[in-house]
């Protein structure tokens, strides 16, 4: 019996995904529910486990293919059993969308309709250098103009037009998920009006409070608490008082939402993934803090599902870890509000007309001035202070 293993649907909106690396060698023996392969999608980089148990007789996709959702990727079969070449030969082969082999541009066929006989990638560099092609002497079949040409013609300007041409010391494959960042944010930067406000807040008293919570949590829990978790419960119980900040924009309505769902940015070794604290305002310190490290944990192990990370209404940045002080953090569309957490540093402050020493934290609240005025975002921010300047209020 064949057992066909195929890509599958991980999400609704899933319509492929880049097979990144195989779990199982061709003939080993394969336990249901074993981790089979690493997969990348659009949202997630997640583990595909085994549906059935086998032997694992044929990879049809190999690591780095992009496979649509249902494509075959490998066969098996049960225990004693062969992979006969009749079951090989009616076995749907993969469907590749992108391939690591590079496409020769230089043996594109020219059609007709082509003025000169010259390749595409010609064309585009001796628009790119200003050469005119019309004096060029192509060495290529038929004496069509070829990339080498143009190269050689560009060199022979004179030396006030000389083109530099650079080494190249690598080319990386953009991931899946550095792709959807990429498109994001460009939407996010194209579709939105971005302003940043920022402010600066005294953490004493929210140190002292972590530093006590986390000497419970510990004793109980065996986990301690992070300014991040506190940070998140702080936010989402400020959206709850100020909704518009938890709202996007569809054309000419807003839509605020009925849950508040902030999400926590996570940097990966190359990608950055924002886990989802559901309902975080329904959710005690303890919760959130529970909820968060598990997500992390998942999504440095590469077993975040697409619950996961889907749901959100409201982001949170803190590079405070990396020793950044201030930026200016990129929305998440289509949410109309992002918060950036900087590094909280000891510094020279007024009390009481004393200048004595703080640990403050930069806050840098960005949003949408489509949907929210400066001064209600400025409110929000204000709010925000206050409870960590006075964070008691979390524990009523």
């Amino acid at each position: 019996m064949v057992i066909k293993v195929v890509m599958p649907r991980l999400a609704v909106t899933m319509a492929k995904g880049r097979l990144t690396k195989w779990l199982k060698n061709e003939g080993d023996t394969v336990q249901k529910g074993d981790p089979l392969f690493e997969v990348e999608t659009e949202k997630i980089q997640t583990v595909v486990k085994a549906l059935d148990a086998g032997l694992l007789r044929k990879i049809i996709a190999a690591t780095g293919t992009v496979v649509p959702v249902a494509g075959l990727v490998a066969l098996m079969t049960l225990p004693g059993e062969e992979l006969t070449e009749e079951a090989f030969s009616v076995a749907e082969p993969v469907t590749v969308e992108e391939k690591k082999e590079p496409i020769d541009v230089e043996r594109l066929e020219w059609t007709p309709e082509t003025r000169e006989k010259i390749s595409p990638l010609a064309r585009r560099l001796a628009q790119k250098y200003g050469v005119d092609i019309s004096k060029v002497k192509g060495t290529g079949p038929d004496g069509r103009i070829v990339k080498e040409d143009i190269l050689r013609e560009a060199q022979r300007k004179p030396s006030e037009e000389k083109v530099e041409f650079v080494k190249i010391a690598e080319v990386r494959e953009m991931s899946i998920p550095r792709k959807v960042i990429a498109e994001r944010l460009f939407q996010s930067h194209m579709t939105a009006v971005h302003v940043t406000v920022t402010t600066s807040v005294d953490m004493t008293e929210t140190i002292a409070l972590r530093e006590r919570l986390s000497a419970e949590m510990e004793s109980k829990a065996g986990t301690g608490l992070s300014y991040t978790e506190i940070i998140t419960k702080i936010v989402s119980a400020t959206l709850r008082e100020y909704p518009i900040l938890n709202s996007s924009l569809e054309g000419d309505k807003i839509k605020i939402y009925g849950e508040i769902n902030v999400g926590v940015a996570v940097a990966l070794d190359e990608s950055l993934i924002v886990p989802v604290v559901h309902n975080a305002d329904q959710k005690s310190l303890t919760e959130i803090s529970l909820v968060l490290r598990q997500k992390i944990e998942k999504a440095r192990k590469g077993e975040l599902s697409v619950d996961d990370v889907t749901g959100g209404t409201f982001t949170l940045s803190n590079l405070g870890i990396y020793d950044v002080e201030v930026f200016t953090p990129i929305m998440n569309p289509p949410q109309c509000a992002l918060l950036g957490v900087g590094k909280i540093i000891r510094k020279p402050w007024v009390v009481n007309d004393q200048i004595v020493i703080r640990p403050i934290v930069t806050l840098s609240l960005s949003f949408d001035h489509r949907i929210i005025d400066g001064s209600l975002a400025a409110r929000f921010l204000q709010r925000i202070k206050e409870i960590l300047e006075k964070p008691q209020v979390l524990l009523k």
